[in-house]
């Protein structure tokens, strides 16, 4: 029997934007919409999902990883915005933008993507767009009243986080979200 890892490729966000985020749930979570919403130790900027990743291929993934991060330099993210996929007036995913460091995270996007490529993994085809999943609405009243709210904090400022280095992470769905445990982790060794 094959046993496979629910895996994703990821950067970290400093507590200042853990603190930020939480504060901006409590805010939008007054409305009568349903909303999965996550929670801020766990909000991370997910670079690449994989899926359920089989044991055997997991160290090559961790060393495509690395050695796509070993030339990048470390640099900063300010995260800003707030907004909802697919829009405003039809939220379904809840999401915190990238300003400064957008592009720097795009590269590094494009690097992980492309070492991950040669391993099997399919490419993105569309342009990579960073963002922070903070919530996932499931329904309920109201829906317009949250995307209404979501637009008045289009301007959110979230805080500036250190990005040095990608984690590898697998995923374990349980009942009271995802269990997410290091499996690797790649630093951004360029200067």
């Amino acid at each position: 029997m094959t046993r496979t890892l629910r895996t994703f490729v990821a950067v970290e966000i400093s507590s200042e934007t853990r603190a930020r985020a939480r504060q901006l749930i409590a805010r939008l979570s007054g409305t009568g919409a349903k909303v999965s919403w996550v929670k801020p130790e766990r909000l991370h900027l997910t670079l690449k999902f994989l899926g359920d990743v089989d044991l055997r291929d997991v160290a090559p993934l961790c060393e495509a990883v690395k050695s796509a991060t070993a030339e990048l330099p470390p640099f900063e993210i300010e995260v800003r915005g707030a907004g909802a996929f697919p829009t405003g007036a039809r939220p379904r995913t809840l999401w915190l933008g990238v300003g400064r460091g957008g592009e720097e995270l795009v590269a590094l996007h494009d690097a992980v993507d492309q070492a991950l490529d040669g391993l099997g993994y399919r490419r993105e085809q569309r342009r990579f767009r960073p963002h922070l999943t903070i919530g996932r609405v499931r329904g309920g009243h109201d829906l317009d009243a949250l995307g209404q709210l979501v637009t008045l904090h289009a301007d959110f400022a979230g805080g500036v986080s250190s990005i040095d280095e990608v984690v590898v992470m697998s995923s374990d769905l349980t009942p009271d979200g995802p269990d997410y445990e290091p499996l690797a982790v790649a630093p951004l060794d360029g200067r």
